[in-house]
């Protein structure tokens, strides 16, 4: 409370459910961290708030904002600028606030790919198979995309809400980036299969293996995973999954859940709104210190 006076910069996070957020926690810690006199705020705002909660941004001067669900995509037209991963994916979890212009970007495939750096992973030139087009799902092909990724077989149900946004995703890769994707989906199992046996990341962005689908994973056969390929859930709750049992069983060396993602692409926000460096290892330890101590362990 000693840091917060007249000069003090306002940032936050608009979604609902809010209360659940991590965010908070992280990006006021990092500010202590750092000795920023800055303060970061969770606001419960819906689609029906949002175009009022986003003039706040300029009537408060706030510096910046998280987007959460279920405003990724309704926050796009109220916005002045996009970045150009935002503008491909239509979706935004980071707004910038520079004098009153408002800036959308998304940082979700920035902290994937990063998370991966991070494990001394590299999959520039890599194939890889993603399970998912939500909003996750889609900020991470687009970006690995970019980054130079450089085959993608992305997974949906035909008979799911997202084939469309995935036929989309398959277009905007094959049309603005070097990278090659392709449609499948889940329903065939035959395929899904054949693709993993030749994937060097398989990653999973659906919200099977948290509650309540605990005991789920779009992959229970072990002899679907090598154990030269990288499993990577975006599930961080549960810390292991029923995904990364599978590939543990597997003998896969690689098993990423999607703590680090939560935590760069924070980050990335972070350095967005102050240009300096999130402290990733004191927030990591600070958020999730069980974890930590067994991956130590391990």
């Amino acid at each position: 409370m000693e840091r917060i006076d007249g000069h003090t910069g306002l940032f936050g996070i608009f979604a609902t459910p809010i209360k659940h957020s991590l965010s908070p926690k992280m990006h006021n810690n990092a500010f202590a961290k750092l000795g920023l006199n800055d303060v970061y705020l969770a606001f419960e705002v819906g689609q029906d708030q949002l175009a009022n909660a986003v003039q706040s941004m300029r009537t408060l001067h706030m510096r910046g904002a998280n987007i959460s669900m279920p405003n990724k995509q309704a926050i796009v037209p109220l916005l002045d600028k996009l970045s150009p991963a935002a503008q491909l994916t239509g979706t935004v979890n980071t707004v910038v606030n520079d004098h009153g212009v408002l800036t959308g970007h998304i940082t979700d495939g920035t902290g994937f790919m990063q998370a991966l750096r991070d494990e001394g992973l590299n999959i520039l030139g890599a194939k890889m198979v993603l399970a998912g087009a939500g909003g996750a799902g889609t900020a991470i092909a687009i970006q690995a995309a970019l980054d130079g990724v450089g085959e993608i077989a992305i997974f949906n149900r035909r008979s799911g809400a997202k084939w469309s946004q995935a036929c989309k995703n398959v277009e905007l890769i094959n049309h603005h980036t070097k990278c090659q994707a392709t449609l499948h989906a889940l329903e065939d199992q035959s395929d899904f299969k054949q693709e993993l046996a030749s994937a060097d990341i398989y990653c999973d962005t659906t919200s099977l293996g948290m509650k309540p689908h605990e005991n789920e994973s779009l992959v229970n056969d072990p002899a679907w995973f090598h154990k030269q390929m990288i499993v990577f859930d975006a599930v961080y709750a549960p810390r292991e999954t029923k995904l990364l049992k599978v590939a543990k069983q597997a003998g896969v060396a690689h098993r990423l859940n999607g703590i680090g993602m939560i935590i760069e692409q924070g980050a990335e926000a972070f350095q967005l709104w102050t240009g300096k460096q999130m402290p990733v290892d004191y927030i990591r330890h600070l958020l999730f210190e069980d974890d930590q101590v067994a991956k130590n362990k391990n």
